[in-house]
């Protein structure tokens, strides 16, 4: 369906039906709507017993994938050409979607994605077709909420599948170009798009960087086919490359396709080997780029875990070779060395410092989504703290962030506690481990006195001598900066 008209008669059948994320919620209620996200649909079918009405009709389509009849889907939407256009299937007075088209949005804007039916709902049983369309999911919307939000004259969705970040990246590029191997994805993102009212997306077919050799970009994000399988099967996550070879080569090529200043924002699959750090097999990666990283590791996956995941994910649980692919799995992981998979984000910036920051950590905790703002903070604090030398850092005046508790612990009846605890409440949520000094020099920081100064007050009150406490705290107060405890001049 890319005639136009056509496109244009089904998203206003859309809209009219209020087949909406809010309008989801308000017929289905908020324990309903919550299971769908758990493949859970009797809650919804009882939320909807008795409706025959467009809504409630749209939602069995296609967020249950439930069949309904004919007259019911003639009077939900342009049915004929819904028909013609492989979105729906008739058998009968019973009628099917043949595609998944789901309600998406930000606060003040709807959407409706494309993409094939799921394995975790009723409308596939078995394993996925091999040029399989993902719909939206945890990974995605991952990516959406860690992406830089700022305007930018020109993004990059590598790898776009169901076009869900081409999307997000529409509203704050002047323009946006989606690209993926599969033909499929880029057909069903030219739905998305056009269903969408989305007019500043061009669409590439090729691999990895190729559809875009010599262009420059300010944005790119990917949600790459990172699986680290033994056999590439389906596009939308095998890339037929041996282990985590192809996110290290997407880190390798971005660089080269951004501009300065500009952002390359990917997730990412890496092996823990045997005898070796998983933090120094990033680094690898990363040193060449001369780009400013952070590499934030989220979950890590015994390979039992990764390949059962994966097997269930294409709906290979269902089929009589689950077994076999299972232990050809763990062959594979078994011959490489591999004792887990590493699961999180990579974020470049390609700043031009001689010096560049790459801080790799392991954070598993909960954290506040969205995240982008804090990451382009997170970037901003780096490039600060990279011009300051320690006398010029105690000689500004930071101010403590919002949203920060002190924790003390220690036995219980100690005059002084064994350790404190500084946490946010926001952002990545994190919580630093400070000593006294520490802890008062973060409590003190509210703009008006320079770090030096309350240092010296510190020193004073401890008894300790002040050019001494001078020269040792520096160290701390770059990372309560580096983390966001302390905010420079200016910030929120």
């Amino acid at each position: 369906m890319h005639d136009s008209s056509q496109v244009a008669r089904l998203r206003d059948a859309l809209a009219d039906a209020e087949y909406t994320v809010d309008g989801c919620l308000d017929a289905l209620g908020p324990q309903a709507y919550g299971a769908l996200s758990r493949s859970e649909t009797v809650p919804a079918l009882r939320s909807l017993r008795g409706d025959g009405g467009p809504l409630a009709t749209l939602i069995r389509l296609f967020l249950l994938q439930a069949p309904v009849p004919y007259a019911q889907a003639r009077a939900a939407l342009p049915f004929d050409e819904a028909v013609a256009g492989g979105l729906l299937e008739r058998t009968g007075d019973e009628v099917r979607a043949a595609v998944d088209i789901r309600p998406y949005g930000e606060a003040d804007t709807d959407w409706w994605v494309v993409s094939d039916l799921g394995s975790g709902i009723g409308g596939v049983s078995g394993p996925v077709r091999p040029d399989h369309v993902l719909g939206i999911g945890g990974a995605s919307t991952t990516l959406a909420g860690i992406t830089v939000r700022e305007p930018v004259g020109r993004a990059l969705d590598l790898g776009t599948g169901c076009g869900v970040q081409a999307l997000h990246a529409s509203r704050h590029a002047g323009a946006v170009t989606a690209t993926d191997v599969n033909r499929r994805a880029l057909d069903l993102t030219r739905l998305t798009m056009a269903l969408s009212g989305v007019s500043n997306v061009g669409l590439a077919e090729g691999s990895l960087f190729d559809p875009v050799e010599g262009e420059k970009f300010d944005l790119i994000v990917s949600n790459p086919p990172f699986v680290i399988s033994p056999k590439g099967r389906f596009t939308y996550r095998d890339a037929g490359m041996p282990g985590d070879e192809i996110c290290r080569r997407l880190v390798a090529r971005a660089p080269e396709y951004l501009n300065d200043g500009g952002y390359c924002q990917l997730l990412a699959n890496w092996q823990h080997v045997k005898g070796e750090d998983w933090e120094d097999r990033l680094r690898e990666w990363l040193a060449p780029t001369g780009c400013d990283a952070w590499v934030v590791q989220r979950e890590v996956q015994d390979p039992a875990q990764y390949a059962e995941l994966w097997l269930r994910d294409a709906g290979d649980h269902h089929d009589a070779g689950y077994a076999a692919r299972y232990d050809a799995w763990l062959d594979a992981f078994e011959q490489d060395g591999v004792e887990g998979v590493g699961f999180g984000w990579i974020t470049l910036r390609k700043s031009g410092a001689d010096r560049p920051v790459v801080h790799i950590e392991d954070w598993p905790h909960a954290v506040e989504q969205p995240l982008g703002a804090e990451i382009e903070a997170w970037f901003g604090r780096q490039e600060r703290l990279r011009g300051l030398d320690d006398a010029a850092l105690l000689d500004t005046a930071f101010t403590l962030a919002s949203a920060v508790l002190q924790e003390q612990t220690g036995q219980p009846g100690a005059e002084d506690p064994e350790y404190v605890v500084l946490r946010q409440q926001r952002g990545m949520c994190r919580a630093d481990r400070v000593d006294t000094v520490g802890a008062a020099l973060a409590g003190a920081s509210d703009g008006r006195l320079t770090a030096g100064a309350i240092v010296d007050a510190i020193a004073e009150l401890l008894g300790e001598e002040r050019v001494a406490l001078r020269d040792a705290v520096p160290g701390t107060l770059r990372s309560l900066v580096a983390d966001g405890f302390l905010l420079f001049p200016g910030q929120d």
